[in-house]
């Protein structure tokens, strides 16, 4: 974990460091423990999204999975980022034959740390839950970008300039 509150987060920090369940992807159905240790040296791009199979973080997906070409031939490590269990994961890729891993954020490390774990509302309720949001940490551990409140839609034009700086 950070010692610093992952909601004050700018380009230039350097990112939380994370341990997290990965499926999908090159760490298959089985999948594997990943961290941001053991990404050193690589792009990486965590975009973290509120639930899996919602109709938001499908377009989301789906635009990634799409396009996943030019995404392969910039050489970075994406991986979407929920609270969902790693079984719900495994229900998504396969649903949505996503080509990318999935990291299980079940015990709120992650959102925390990044500060996207945050107080929302819809219909006048107020609940805790994820902002969609996307970090691309660069090769030496620091923050490149941050994309707040990402619209599903947007999302990937968003990231891919970001991604080829």
């Amino acid at each position: 974990m950070s010692e610093q509150s992952g909601e004050g987060l700018k380009p230039g920090d350097k990112a939380p460091a994370f341990s997290a369940e990965a499926v999908g992807g090159e760490y298959g159905a089985e999948g594997a423990v990943v961290s941001l240790a053991s990404l050193a040296g690589k792009t990486v791009v965590l975009y973290f999204y509120p639930k899996d199979d919602t109709p938001g973080c499908t377009i989301q997906a789906c635009a990634l999975r799409d396009r996943w070409g030019e995404v392969q031939e910039l050489g970075v490590k994406v991986f979407g980022v929920s609270i969902d269990s790693a079984e719900s994961h495994r229900k998504f890729i396969a649903k949505q034959e996503l080509p990318f891993p999935l990291l299980s954020d079940s015990k709120k490390e992650l959102v925390e740390a990044y500060g996207v774990w945050v107080e929302k509302s819809m219909y006048g309720k107020k609940y805790m839950g994820t902002e969609r949001t996307t970090f691309i940490i660069s090769g030496d551990g620091t923050i490149h970008s941050i994309f707040r409140k990402v619209a599903p839609s947007e999302h990937f034009d968003l990231l891919l300039p970001a991604v080829k700086q």
